[in-house]
């Protein structure tokens, strides 16, 4: 007969305690609600749960991004929306002076409201702004470094600089051509017209007659090629994915009097009203142009939130399959 051991009883609180171990892991999971409270109980399963938690939260938090990006869109289109309400009042009011039943004191009275009617717009371009960010002053828009005031262009054939604010698309522009003659942007669909001939001899390149930009410096005797002008835009980027890099971007351009082309209108006589209903059509179709960009980033956005709600709802089934407790089998 043993008594230092009995091994009945040590079998029997082995038992007794494995149960309890189990007893109160099954607690802990149905308390909890989840199949996997530690590393311990599933290990693969934790860390493809968690990589699928961090998409989930991604993809909620993008739906958001998004939705922002909607409000920032509507932001600067309902300001759009009042600045085509005041281009077809100036427009009216253009084609009123037109009419020569006017005489000249009429149409000064009439250019009065045109004046005011401009400054509106400009204040509507330079207040509207989205949780202080400008909107519609060109913060957002395309812009190239290119100013008159920058004589010292050229150097012995070298280009030092160039500024100008313009329209342009961002991207790389190459101008080539020797001396007389035309400079052509690389896509071959615009041409620049240049009359530098020597040194010392003044010029001017003309942006489709729009543009006037004075060059008066040496270029020696070299040649004019490959003169580049790189143009770089600043752009609000909605980051609409749960990982790195899935965004889209947004520019707006600015939408002043003077970037609409109607910052020097005068109808205060006939010839002037003629002129202003063309320019005033042309600062119409601009920002009809902008209004129906904004517009369909929207409906992109709007289509990327459902998307991403459904992803998210997909992703968060899957999650559940593996993390969570069956409380069939946990009972």
């Amino acid at each position: 007969m043993r008594i230092n051991h009995n091994i009945a009883a040590l079998n029997t609180y082995r038992q007794l305690t494995a149960g309890t171990n189990a007893a109160s892991k099954s607690m802990e999971k149905l308390s909890s609600g989840l199949r996997i409270n530690r590393a311990g109980d599933d290990a693969a399963g934790l860390a493809i749960s968690e990589k699928m938690r961090g998409q989930i939260r991604g993809l909620e938090q993008a739906a958001r991004n998004a939705q922002d990006g909607i409000s920032l869109i509507q932001t600067a289109e309902g300001a759009l929306n009042e600045t085509h309400a005041i281009l077809q009042r100036m427009r009216e009011l253009a084609v009123q002076a037109a009419n020569d039943t006017n005489n000249n004191n009429d149409r000064a009275e009439l250019q009065k409201e045109i004046v005011q009617l401009r400054d509106e717009i400009d204040r509507i371009s330079n207040d509207t702004e989205f949780n202080t960010k400008k909107l519609l002053d060109g913060t957002l828009g395309t812009k190239v470094d290119m100013d008159t005031a920058n004589t010292t262009l050229l150097t012995n054939g070298a280009v030092d600089g160039i500024n100008y604010n313009g329209g342009l698309k961002a991207g790389t522009w190459t101008l080539t051509g020797q001396g007389d003659g035309s400079y052509t942007l690389s896509d071959g669909t615009v041409t620049y017209t240049s009359n530098i001939v020597a040194a010392g001899t003044a010029g001017t390149l003309d942006f489709q007659g729009k543009i006037s930009i004075a060059v008066n410096n040496s270029i020696a005797n070299d040649d004019l090629d490959g003169l580049t002008i790189e143009i770089t835009g600043n752009q609000a980027i909605f980051h609409i994915g749960a990982n790195a890099g899935q965004t889209t971007t947004l520019s707006i351009n600015a939408m002043d009097a003077s970037s609409l082309g109607i910052s020097s209108i005068d109808i205060s006589t006939q010839a002037g009203a003629d002129s202003a209903i063309t320019a005033i059509q042309n600062a119409i179709d601009t920002v009809s142009s902008e209004r129906a960009k904004l517009g369909a980033i929207q409906n992109r956005l709007e289509h990327s939130i459902n998307n991403l709600n459904t992803s998210a709802e997909n992703l968060t089934a899957s999650e559940s399959r593996i993390r969570d407790v069956d409380y069939a089998l946990a009972a």
